[in-house]
């Protein structure tokens, strides 16, 4: 295979390294158009910017006969946000080059500084490396960027948002005004902008989004759980996939450490990535990641920048993503290479609209299932085991030897069980999720309800109340069994429920107890008893007719319940008014 306008040297290396076409993003930046001029890319996470960025530059670099000219001042800089990246960008670049006999110098925090300095003392054609560890060997004198051709801000965005901005510009006036700038950033915000048009000369603009924006490799799927179930469904989402390589998504370290603790306990080889984690520890996990001692990683959104796992085949977003580029760039870590991924958003019930919202700007198609339940695990672990025993299976004496014996003191159906419950034991068990139990959607009307007291919560349809979410919110806040919570009437913006009266001290006294003032979680759901049956009440509230709405005390025109009725979000901070029960 040849490609049209590389260097022979670029075009064997390519064609050896299974090469049969360029990704769009790599066959724009060689264009007659955006030769020799400034670049500014658009392009999504797995779209092999890497290599694009190193055909780019090829024309700054080598001569008309594909040479190099002997190593020393750097012709070309590359910046990325992470160690893991830089270390990525340095591999593929050596591949690359590799005829070319370019002298490649990497320069990340977390190796030895004495090395990288004498490394760039011998001379380099590209040094590769993070803000932080560049700045500090300019300014220390070991790195002369004076004979730059051509400069490389990989992930510009990622390097704004993790703090970068000095850094970047202090390299950036280091480098000489005739230099070539090329910008790949997978989203365009004010602050990239504003650094391009500081530094950048009649750039050409490239974007290889595609419409459908989601990475074509990947499969998404909107998950909805009760947010009581969140934990457990995450539990069963990775029984169910048995991932060879799985990560998981949370917002704050302390989550982080959390799940991380939760899944080990659970039997899970898993490891944790967030910025509390050295770098020694990091590069531990990731390293018990590529040998696969470990196969399931927790990290935060910062922490897992830079990662580039080829087994990675599950992305679970545990917590929603902030917004739809978010989504995209975690859910980027998978289904790349050609290589099929799956993408998981886990969804409280009351988040649905805001997910739904996301997924519609992202122009995502996700299909929207339950959690699976032990069930649907068992028939999935019952398909891998037949596929895993039924393969052909290579004997030897020694392993003869041994099924003869076993074979003496026990019949060939006691061995197959035998290794079925071997099998089994070795596996996590899944968990029962509360929220999706046929009892969490019926109208309960059982023995022991005759005489019941009705309590009332502040939020109804509008605030995406449903009953698989609620029953676990009134079993965790009123100290109470699911046989316990009679029926669930659901109004415009508020619920009423039912309590056996025998009970019904105990959870009022509990709810009280349970409140929390100015909560923005399930703890700011007010709950109160109501001194009369749901259909009372709507009489009363069409009796008192047009009129303030201080008048109103459970009516459906509440003053918070009337203007958020798309916002998709459940609670709002306010004062808690959960009363004692009077019997």
């Amino acid at each position: 295979m040849t490609f049209e306008g590389l260097s022979p040297a670029l075009d064997r290396a390519l064609t050896g390294h299974g090469y049969s076409a360029l990704t769009p993003v790599q066959a724009a930046v060689i264009e007659d158009v955006a030769k020799g001029r400034d670049l500014i890319v658009s392009a999504q996470t797995g779209s092999g910017k890497t290599v694009a960025f190193g055909l780019a530059m090829a024309n700054e670099l080598l001569s008309e006969d594909g040479a190099l000219p002997q190593a020393g001042a750097p012709l070309a800089l590359v910046i990325a946000p992470t160690r893991e990246l830089a270390l990525q960008v340095s591999r593929e670049l050596a591949w690359l080059y590799a005829e070319t006999g370019a002298r490649i110098a990497t320069c990340v925090g977390g190796m030895d500084p004495m090395r990288e300095r004498r490394t760039l003392n011998f001379g380099a054609h590209i040094v590769v490396g993070t803000p932080g560890r560049l700045r500090d060997h300019i300014e220390r004198g070991a790195l002369d960027l004076g004979s730059l051709r051509a400069v490389v801000l990989d992930e510009a965005d990622e390097m704004l948002d993790m703090g970068f901005r000095e850094d970047l510009e202090e390299l950036l006036d280091a480098t000489p005004q005739g230099r070539r700038t090329l910008l790949f950033s997978a989203t365009m915000p004010k602050p990239i902008e504003m650094l391009a048009s500081r530094y950048t000369n009649e750039a050409l603009r490239i974007s290889t989004m595609n419409a459908a924006r989601g990475h074509g490799d990947i499969a998404y799927q909107a998950v909805t759980v009760a947010p009581a179930d969140i934990e457990h469904a995450v539990v069963n989402l990775l029984r169910l996939h048995e991932a060879e390589t799985a990560i998981l998504f949370c917002a704050t370290r302390d989550n982080v450490k959390r799940l991380h603790a939760l899944l080990v306990e659970r039997g899970f080889a898993a490891v944790a990535l967030s910025g509390e984690h050295s770098q020694s520890e990091r590069n531990n996990a990731l390293q018990a990641l590529r040998d696969r001692r470990a196969r399931v990683c927790v990290a935060t959104d910062v922490a897992a920048r830079g990662i580039d796992l080829p087994s990675l085949s599950l992305v679970v977003h545990v917590e929603i993503p902030r917004d739809a580029e978010t989504l995209q760039h975690r859910s980027g870590r998978t289904g790349r290479a050609g290589k099929k991924g799956t993408a998981v958003i886990i969804v409280p019930f009351p988040r649905r609209r805001r997910v739904e919202m996301m997924l519609r700007g992202a122009r995502i198609e996700a299909a929207w299932i339950d959690a699976p339940g032990p069930e649907a695990i068992r028939a999935a672990d019952r398909e891998r085991l037949l596929a895993a025993l039924l393969q052909p299976v290579e004997q030897d004496e020694a392993d003869m030897a041994i099924v003869q014996e076993l074979l003496a003191h026990k019949s060939a159906e006691e061995l197959a069980v035998a290794l079925v419950r071997a099998h089994s034991a070795a596996l996590p068990q899944p968990e029962e999720l509360i929220g999706n139990s046929p009892e969490a959607r019926e109208d309960r009307k059982r023995p022991g309800f005759e005489d019941v007291v009705w309590f009332r919560l502040d939020v109804g349809r509008r605030q995406n109340a449903d009953p698989r979410w609620l029953l676990p919110l009134l079993c965790r806040r009123g100290h109470v069994t699911r046989g316990e919570i009679g029926a669930i009437r659901i109004s415009a913006n508020e619920t009423f429920v039912q309590i056996p009266r025998a009970a019904a001290d105990r959870f009022a006294h509990a709810v009280v107890r349970t409140a929390g003032v100015d909560g923005d979680d399930e703890s700011g759901i007010t709950i109160e008893h109501s001194p009369q049956p749901p259909r009372e009440m709507a009489r009363d509230n069409r009796r008192t007719g047009p009129g303030p709405r201080g008048d109103r005390p459970h009516g459906g025109d509440r003053p918070y319940g009337g203007d958020r009725p798309n916002s998709g979000a459940p609670f709002r901070k306010k004062v808690y008014k959960a009363k004692r029960f009077e019997g």
